[in-house]
């Protein structure tokens, strides 16, 4: 597995691409925890929760503000949100076809449907959950387009999910992979490829990798998505470089997008060229990788989980990626017509 990092390529500079597969081979892997890994179960029911929880924190864009989202149990199939201020405007579906934008100064992935003030922001930190928490169906009410941005990743919502019980409903649950190995890249060096899933032992398994011109560097993780990895993955805070936090709380002040940001020395991990301006976490053997955990589990797999037609089994590849890149490789998926089911073993 991970074998061969490049397939069909969908789009991105060929140059460009072959120098960032070598940056890639180069890079070692710092914690590779695929000797933990487990085929997905047998054959299941499709999941909800058994009752509604409520979750609430500080506002990422309007920080001073404290928002509310309520994680409710549905019969509809997949992930969907409802804006509690907005009584006339349909649920949003988490899915590809629902994505407006992955944002510029702050890159976030905002979903929207019908109206345009019918949005949620920063969706990324929420749906990633229906790639590693067991929960297929759920309906999100927020009191705004702005969820809250959390001191402990999105570990308040994986926690919040685990007390409200699980309860099955009498709908299969359908597999998707890939029909082939693909690539996107970017002119940066970096590339996303997904490849099929292993017919005898079907799973979700990630190879991600970021280098960054901070304290963050090169960070390199190998898993298999489970609920027990995810939620240590979720616990990952978001990233800036210290450049950036000086600007948004400097000249960003001139922006109302941007002088309202929620964002702290407690909700972010912040990275001078030469060191953190706070504390790192997730260390492994010395070395902090939570740069690297959250772009896997929260940011990569929340694409991932815009795939609605089914729960995606297979292998994924991520170097130097972001929320663009990732978004453009599963809009290829939809226009390639590039999925096809896939059966869990039977127990």
């Amino acid at each position: 597995m991970f074998e061969t990092p490049v397939g069909k390529v969908l789009g991105g500079s060929p140059s460009r691409l072959e120098a960032g597969i070598r940056a890639w081979k180069a890079q070692p892997v710092d914690w590779d925890r695929m000797n933990e890994a487990q085929a997905m179960p047998s054959p299941r029911m499709q999941t909800t929760i058994e009752r509604p929880v409520k979750v609430s924190g500080r506002g990422t864009f309007f920080g001073k503000s404290i928002r509310m989202l309520s994680l409710c149990p549905t019969d509809m199939e997949g992930w969907w949100f409802e804006r509690a201020d907005l009584p006339d405007s349909l649920p949003v579906r988490c899915s590809i076809h629902n994505v407006w934008t992955t944002g510029n100064v702050v890159s976030n992935i905002v979903l929207r449907s019908g109206s345009p003030h019918n949005y949620i922001r920063m969706a990324e930190h929420m749906i990633s959950l229906r790639m590693g928490t067991g929960i297929d169906n759920l309906l999100i009410r927020l009191d705004s387009g702005d969820p809250p941005l959390f001191n402990r990743g999105s570990n308040d919502l994986v926690e919040a999910l685990k007390s409200a019980g699980v309860r099955k409903t009498s709908r299969p649950q359908p597999y998707v992979t890939v029909r082939e190995r693909v690539t996107v890249a970017n002119g940066r060096g970096g590339f996303l490829t997904l490849a099929p899933a292993d017919p005898a032992r079907p799973m979700l398994a990630v190879d991600a990798a970021v280098d960054f011109p901070t304290a963050i560097g090169r960070q390199r993780i190998r898993f298999a998505v489970d609920p027990a990895t995810f939620a240590y993955g979720a616990t990952a805070r978001t990233n800036t470089s210290a450049m950036k936090m000086l600007w948004c709380k400097t000249v960003g002040l001139l922006f109302a997008d941007i002088r309202n940001l929620g964002y702290s020395f407690e909700n972010l991990l912040i990275a001078g060229r030469l060191g953190y301006w706070n504390k790192p976490q997730l260390q492994h053997e010395g070395k902090s990788l939570e740069a690297v955990w959250h772009r896997a589990t929260l940011d990569l797999l929340a694409a991932i989980a815009l795939i609605d037609e089914g729960f995606f089994l297979g292998e994924i590849i991520s170097y130097k990626s972001g929320h663009g890149l990732d978004v453009e490789m599963v809009q290829h998926l939809y226009q390639e017509s590039l999925l096809t089911p896939v059966a869990a073993p039977a127990g």
